[in-house]
């Protein structure tokens, strides 16, 4: 029998830097957003807009952030 050699191709599965930078800085928006909308000042429940967007911007940088580091080799091909 003649066997061919094949190149099995290294699958991350998420496991790289871009995956990984990605998505903390998705959990750290998640929170910031949670303690917004619970730490407003008046009667509950009363959104701090401020902090909401703060947590807004961080979860829009995530998926930015994870393209770069894929761009600069850090992540799956």
């Amino acid at each position: 029998m003649n066997r061919r050699r094949t190149t099995v191709k290294e699958i991350h599965h998420g496991r790289t830097t871009a995956a990984w930078t990605g998505s903390i800085l998705a959990i750290i928006a998640i929170i910031v957003m949670s303690i917004g909308f619970l730490t407003g000042s008046g009667t509950w429940p009363s959104p701090n807009w401020t902090i909401i967007i703060v947590g807004l911007i961080i979860l829009a940088i995530a998926p930015i952030a994870g393209g770069i580091l894929n761009k600069m080799g850090l992540g799956q091909d």
